[in-house]
C-alpha cells in the first residue's frame, strides 16, 4: 500500500493500515532523535521475571487509551514499540497459553 495524498502526512485506509503506519514519523522521514541514554528505553523483556513482565504489560494496557488519544507521536510510537516487545516476549514464554472458549467467535 502506498502513501496517500493526505496533506497531514497520514496514509489513508482507515483500518487497512497498522497504527504504526498512521504515525508520520515512522515513515521514511522518521525523526532520528536518540533517547537520552543512547539506547531504546526499557529493560530487555527477556531479562524480566514473569511477575515483572506481567506488571509491565498490564501497565501499558492500562495507559493505552490515554496514550493513543493524547500523547505525542513519539510517545505513541514508543508505547507501540514497547507493547510489541513485551507481548512478543509473553507469547514466546507461553506458546501453548490457555485460550478461553468463551472468547472464540462463532463460526
Amino acid at each position: 500500500m502506498t502513501a496517500s495524498g493526505r496533506s497531514d502526512g497520514f496514509p489513508t485506509g482507515g483500518t487497512e493500515v497498522s497504527p504504526e503506519q498512521r504515525i508520520p514519523e515512522w515513515g521514511d522521514d522518521r525523526a532520528t532523535t536518540a533517547p537520552l541514554d543512547g539506547d531504546l528505553p526499557g529493560v530487555d523483556p527477556a531479562e524480566l521475571s514473569e511477575d515483572d513482565l506481567i506488571r509491565e504489560v498490564q501497565s501499558l494496557h492500562r495507559t493505552r487509551l490515554d496514550t493513543l488519544r493524547h500523547a505525542t507521536d513519539s510517545a505513541l510510537a514508543n508505547h507501540l514499540r514497547r507493547t510489541a516487545e513485551l507481548e512478543t516476549e509473553y507469547l514466546a514464554r507461553h506458546p501453548g497459553r490457555e485460550v478461553d472458549p468463551s472468547r472464540l467467535r462463532d463460526a
